[in-house]
């Protein structure tokens, strides 16, 4: 049987349930909150890339803590119950050298609110180099990401953070 892809890209949300469901997106400085409910198989994420720190960063947090509000509103209104909701977390990578922090404040900005509204992060793999190809299935809340590396490069390595012994691993590629 194959999974049913739903694909995401910069500024989107997906929410779903069931077996054979997938969510996909591919990622660089932005980050991919995955956030699910694992008694009643409900999941979502979102692709969320937030301005840099200026005069307009009050604005770009703004509309990352309605981005991930979106996303726990539709998990509930899909069964999920806030107090089961848990995260895994990936992206944030420094795509141009030289350039803003702004995969390492996505990130950072992503953790934080997670932490302030008390939704465990089960695990994350954030920064490096390399684009991250992200599958997250919101039914058992497996994550697998594959870095994207360009031809001639060496391979990056990154490793997630501590997982808890759920079961819902996340698998790098």
């Amino acid at each position: 049987m194959h999974d049913r892809r739903i694909s995401i890209t910069q500024g989107e949300i997906a929410i779903a349930r069931g077996p054979g469901v997938c969510i996909s997106t591919l990622l660089g400085s932005c980050v991919a909150c995955c956030l699910w409910d694992p008694i009643a198989g409900v999941g979502g994420v979102n692709h969320m890339l937030l301005a840099g720190r200026s005069k307009t960063s009050t604005i770009s947090t703004l509309m990352g803590i309605n981005e991930l509000e979106l996303l726990i509103n539709g998990l509930i209104k899909n069964g999920a119950q806030r107090g089961r909701i848990v995260a895994k977390v990936f992206g944030g990578a420094r795509m141009v050298t030289g350039l803003s922090e702004i995969g390492l404040m996505n990130g950072r900005f992503t953790l934080e609110y997670l932490a302030r509204e008390s939704i465990p992060c089960l695990g994350h793999s954030l920064g490096g180099t390399s684009a991250r190809h992200l599958l997250f299935w919101p039914a058992t809340g497996l994550a697998r990401q594959k870095l994207v590396v360009q031809a001639g490069e060496p391979a990056e390595m990154i490793s997630a953070s501590p997982l808890a012994n759920s079961g819902n691993d996340v698998e790098i590629l």
